[in-house]
């Protein structure tokens, strides 16, 4: 009868340790998860940063800007534009 009492109570101790420990790596877990969706969240604020900055840039009048200013370039006289037509450059459709 003592062994079986030994063998519970080894048993007891045995489950009452995995509960800890299941518990000690839930929790872990857990604070890991929350860190990631942080980082998810900080992902996307600066994610909708770069879209805001990827507009700013790729507007028309800052590439008309810089097309004058940097490359020196300017709208051509209406004289010396030629406009092509789908049937006088050959295409078929």
């Amino acid at each position: 009868m003592v062994r079986f009492n030994i063998l519970l109570l080894l048993a007891a101790v045995l489950c009452s340790l995995s509960v800890v420990t299941s518990q000690h790596q839930a929790r872990k877990l857990f604070q890991a998860m929350e860190s990631e969706q942080e980082r998810a969240k900080q992902l996307d604020v600066e994610y909708d940063q770069l879209q805001i900055e990827l507009s700013t840039w790729a507007t028309s009048p800052r590439i008309d800007k810089i097309a004058r200013e940097k490359l020196k370039m300017r709208t051509p006289e209406p004289a010396k534009i030629i406009t092509a037509s789908a049937s006088a450059s050959g295409v078929a459709r």
